[in-house]
């Protein structure tokens, strides 16, 4: 761990965090919440918001997936998505969905302005972010796709959403 350089749990909690917070909208799998968890803490993530059934830690198929992320990413659990998007925006955060949707920004040309907090969040595997949420959402920002399916699994949208968004603080050396 030394010689690679990782954070403990406790250098992780006490670290300046990418101002983002995932939100997860009735996410079925367990091993993409796993992976979610785990990515979050690869980007220094603020936050996930877990909502309707999306399955929370503890549980082993969460676990396998994490790697100890559970423990070092906080997490919030919210009934109904709407509740968690109506919290963040209330405490300044523009919120974004992940979805392709008429007006969506497309990633390469998605830019906040520097430190504005931001939440994305992460439909279900099947159904997408509920309709409901994408309306009182600030936008909605698609992944360029160039093959036939132009859908990818959450946790993989997860990793190219979470990285541009770090980005900035990646090459900043931050």
């Amino acid at each position: 761990m030394d010689e690679l350089g990782r954070k403990t749990v406790q250098e992780f909690k006490q670290a300046a965090k990418t101002p983002v917070v995932a939100v997860l909208d009735n996410i079925r799998s367990m091993h993409n919440v796993g992976s979610v968890f785990r990515t979050a803490d690869a980007f220094l993530l603020e936050a996930i918001c877990l909502c309707g059934y999306t399955p929370q830690p503890p549980h082993r198929d969460i676990h396998k997936t994490a790697l100890g992320a559970t423990e070092s990413v906080d997490w919030l659990y919210f009934t109904h998505t709407i509740e968690a998007v109506q919290q963040l925006q209330q405490k300044g955060y523009k919120v974004y969905a992940v979805e392709q949707a008429v007006g969506s920004i497309s990633l390469e040309s998605f830019h906040l302005q520097q430190d504005q907090p931001i939440a994305v969040v992460f439909g279900n595997e099947v159904e997408g972010v509920d309709s409901e949420v994408l309306k009182i959402c600030d936008g909605c920002i698609e992944i360029p796709q160039l093959g036939m399916k132009h859908s990818l699994n959450i946790s993989v949208a997860a990793g190219i959403i979470f990285w541009k968004l770090a980005e900035p603080r990646i090459i900043a050396g931050v």
